[in-house]
């Protein structure tokens, strides 16, 4: 999985050649989930604290997981995007 940031033990990446709604994949320990970048809609389970800090992040950089979903759909590299602080 690309990685597009890492904080606090989360991983966030985006996964190449993956079709329907712009998405994100975070993983922390043993937990991964699955969050719709425009509603929000998780899939899988985190711990309640992570969970609010990865959609706290992607709060703050919508657009630029929007822009990083049109990059993977092309097959270009993936940009970097700030860690939470």
């Amino acid at each position: 999985m690309p990685e597009l940031t890492r904080f606090l033990g989360i991983v966030v990446g985006m996964f190449y050649r993956e079709h329907g709604v712009p998405h994100i994949h975070a993983v922390y320990g043993e937990h991964e989930i699955s969050v719709e970048v425009e509603t929000g809609t998780v899939y899988g389970q985190f711990p309640p604290r992570a969970l609010k800090l990865v959609l706290e992040w992607m709060s703050l950089h919508t657009a630029e997981l929007l822009e990083n979903w049109q990059l993977a759909k092309q097959g270009q590299p993936l940009k970097r995007i700030a860690p939470l602080e």
